[in-house]
């Protein structure tokens, strides 16, 4: 391209255009372990789903994206990671010469349910045999993969490094990023569960995308966001009666109405940014023309979206 006929004023536009953006946070997916449409499930939503693709969502997940050195961070590897991995090559390319044998440069996993870690099982020697990537994890969780197969296969032929964690202790990333781990009540069948504080040069971010009831925290949540821009938060259930069969208040999670009442004087009062996330495949704020996606809106608050970015 020839720059000499440009004034200077569209050559500096254009110089900013081409300029490395900051950090940011990608959305990867939103919704719970089993995914929309859910396996088995005759849900209108996911009835819909099945007939229409756009309608289709994955299970939740980020990536922590530096788009001046292109590295990529995930958080939770999901049963949806290849679909996921193409998302990341969208705007992180690959080499189209060869396999590209390191599509993330670590992983950050909050828990042992099956949303969350399934996906470590494509790194291994059966589909893209990685190396070395370093996987960030509760030290409860770190000896459960190394103690079980097939994971413990992962770590050793070393397609995975697996690096301990501590509530509290941040880890850095690279531009003024780190990730610092927060202890999470949840049902901790096989490993204690995390969520995350994402802190930027510019920006905080907390995601939890997985707890038992709020009142279950030895911290109130509303002291634990001093200093955060932006929540993202577990939105697994809208109401008790999604489920028929099933008692949704045994599950464990806060109702999307519960954290609304206790986080609105936060939005309101400092302009608190939070999205539900991890949304179940019967929760009605995953249509977003209904009742229940209106409800959110009217009260500050918002549904987390694929594909939508979060500057740090």
């Amino acid at each position: 391209m020839n720059f000499l006929g440009l004034p200077l004023l569209a050559l500096a536009a254009f110089a900013c255009a081409r300029a490395p953006q900051g950090p940011r946070v990608v959305v990867l997916g939103t919704v719970q372990d089993g995914g929309m449409p859910h396996t088995g499930c005759t849900h209108e939503l996911c009835a819909a789903a099945r007939k229409d693709a756009t309608l289709a969502r994955r299970v939740a997940s980020l990536a922590i994206h530096f788009p001046k050195s292109n590295h990529v961070f995930l958080v939770d590897a999901t049963p949806d990671l290849p679909a996921q991995i193409e998302e990341i090559h969208s705007f992180r390319p690959h080499p189209t010469d060869r396999v590209d044998r390191a599509p993330v440069d670590g992983v950050f996993l909050t828990h042992a349910h099956i949303g969350h870690y399934l996906g470590l099982a494509q790194f291994g020697f059966e589909s893209l045999d990685a190396r070395g990537i370093p996987v960030w994890a509760s030290s409860r969780m770190a000896d459960f993969l190394r103690g079980n197969g097939p994971w413990s296969q992962l770590v050793k032929l070393e397609n995975v490094e697996l690096r301990a964690l501590r509530a509290g202790e941040p880890v850095a990333l690279e531009g003024g990023v780190s990730v610092t781990p927060l202890q999470v009540p949840h049902r901790d069948e096989y490993s204690d569960t995390l969520g995350f504080f994402v802190r930027g040069p510019r920006r905080t971010v907390l995601y939890v995308p997985d707890t038992d009831s709020w009142r279950a925290w030895a911290r109130p949540l509303p002291e634990l966001l001093a200093g955060v821009d932006e929540a993202l938060l577990d939105g697994t259930f809208y109401s008790l009666d999604e489920l028929p069969g099933r008692d949704v208040a045994s599950i464990g999670h806060p109702l999307i109405a519960d954290t609304m009442e206790l986080l609105a004087p936060l939005v309101k009062s400092r302009g608190l940014r939070v999205a539900f996330t991890h949304l179940n495949h019967s929760n009605p704020a995953l249509e977003p023309e209904s009742a229940a996606r209106q409800a959110i809106a009217a009260r500050g608050f918002r549904v987390l979206a694929e594909g939508e970015e979060i500057g740090l």
